[in-house]
């Protein structure tokens, strides 16, 4: 059994003030937020303390690597680390089923061979037919895509590994290509993102302004990820 998160915090927090450890007290409350918006887009089978948990070790390597003369902010450098170590503990467990990853790279193979023998946006029929699919299974299978959103559009965040400075120079490129990439899509699948990661609405609310069914909505938001995907290769 889990202990709550609060217990946790108030443990960590004392033992940062063993430590006289002022900047890591400082930043307990940046862990929980960054893993509440993370498990609002997750299964309901993954725990919020476990990603406290893993968080608050990314907060603690934080702490101890940082350089003050990195150029980067505690609390950016920290948000990076403590959002790889989440991360990287959902990767090692391995939650995302390995028929969606194989799924989603088929489908972002098959956008991508559209949009470069057209030169515009691949459109749901043709994606279906170079899939060798009807229009009704496709739209069914991107649906089933949209639980990837994290693994593949958050797999674009900072390596643990390297020197501060570096990576942060590295991520905030990564990330450039990342807002690039959405303003290409499509303007119902742009939108779409920007409503749910942006202004953080669930997708029932999304259907509404979209007016298309939540159903429409996590199939527009599963193509939306291939469709970054096929456009992100060199990141991923």
């Amino acid at each position: 059994m889990h202990r709550g998160t609060s217990a946790k915090l108030s443990e960590y927090g004392a033992c940062g003030a063993d430590q006289g450890d002022a900047l890591v007290r400082a930043h307990l409350p940046l862990v929980k937020r960054i893993a509440q918006q993370l498990l609002v887009r997750l299964p309901a089978h993954i725990e919020m303390d476990d990603l406290i948990q893993v968080g608050l070790i990314g907060l603690l390597k934080a702490a101890d690597d940082h350089q003050q003369d990195s150029g980067a902010a505690f609390s950016t450098y920290a948000t990076i680390r403590i959002r790889g170590a989440m991360l990287d503990e959902l990767r090692g467990r391995d939650w995302l089923p390995r028929s969606v990853q194989r799924d989603l790279g088929r489908v972002s193979a098959a956008i991508e061979a559209i949009e470069q023998r057209v030169g515009r946006s691949a459109s749901d029929q043709e994606i279906a037919d170079q899939l060798g699919m009807d229009l009704e299974s496709y739209q069914q299978l991107s649906g089933e895509l949209a639980c990837a959103r994290i693994a593949q559009l958050d797999e674009l965040d900072v390596s643990e590994e390297g020197d501060g400075t570096t990576d942060l120079v590295f991520d905030i490129a990564r990330r450039e290509a990342l807002v690039e990439a959405i303003g290409r899509l499509p303007e119902k699948e742009g939108l779409m993102m920007s409503l749910y990661y942006t202004e953080g609405l669930n997708l029932k609310e999304i259907g509404l302004v979209l007016n298309v069914s939540e159903s429409r909505v996590s199939q527009i938001h599963g193509q939306a990820v291939a469709r970054l995907r096929s456009k992100l290769t060199d990141w991923t």
